[in-house]
């Protein structure tokens, strides 16, 4: 992001690889359709744009460009005065669990298929502030430290959100086996 700062416009390609699929995934995850995640996610790239002359190193990239999603995301749904989720049921929609190799059997990709709708709802069900933690923390490979910048919360209320989301992903993925 220094690079792009400074001028060098090709950095900012490889920003963009780099990030795009999972902030993506991000983004569809936490709103209510696609096109909302589409719009959402450019509109993260165009502020990334606009910031950029202001750009100054406080934290790591990926902290700051999940911390600017993180609040058009709640911008959202603040707008939307809803606060709920919808569960995308499309695999390809929200880019499901890598697809079963050819050799397997059909009975256990039927298997595999239905656990990963079912991962889906769960996640669409977990409060909002542990579907958040549990995203940047799944999707975007963040640690403790960054998901809690992102969030505006402390290292322990990540920690603890983190935790119960993943203790109830685990029960309720338990109790379908």
């Amino acid at each position: 992001m220094l690079q792009y700062r400074d001028g060098d416009a090709t950095a900012f390609d490889l920003l963009y690889a780099r990030h795009k699929g999972a902030l993506f995934r991000y983004c569809l995850r936490h709103c209510r359709s696609r096109s909302t995640a589409e719009e959402t996610f450019q509109d993260v790239w165009m502020r990334v744009i606009g910031a950029r002359q202001r750009y100054q190193r406080r934290a790591m990239f990926t902290t700051w460009l999940y911390r600017i999603a993180h609040n058009r995301i709640i911008d959202g749904y603040r707008s939307d005065n809803s606060g709920k989720f919808q569960s995308l049921d499309d695999d390809d929609e929200i880019g499901a669990l890598p697809a079963a190799d050819r050799n397997d059997e059909p009975d256990r990709r039927l298997a595999s298929g239905r656990q990963a709708a079912r991962l889906r709802t769960l996640l669409a069900e977990l409060p909002a502030e542990q579907r958040d933690v549990f995203l940047l923390h799944e999707e975007a490979g963040l640690g403790l430290e960054a998901i809690a910048e992102v969030s505006g919360v402390g290292r322990e209320t990540a920690k603890s959100r983190l935790r119960y989301a993943l203790s109830k992903l685990r029960a309720a993925l338990k109790d379908t086996q």
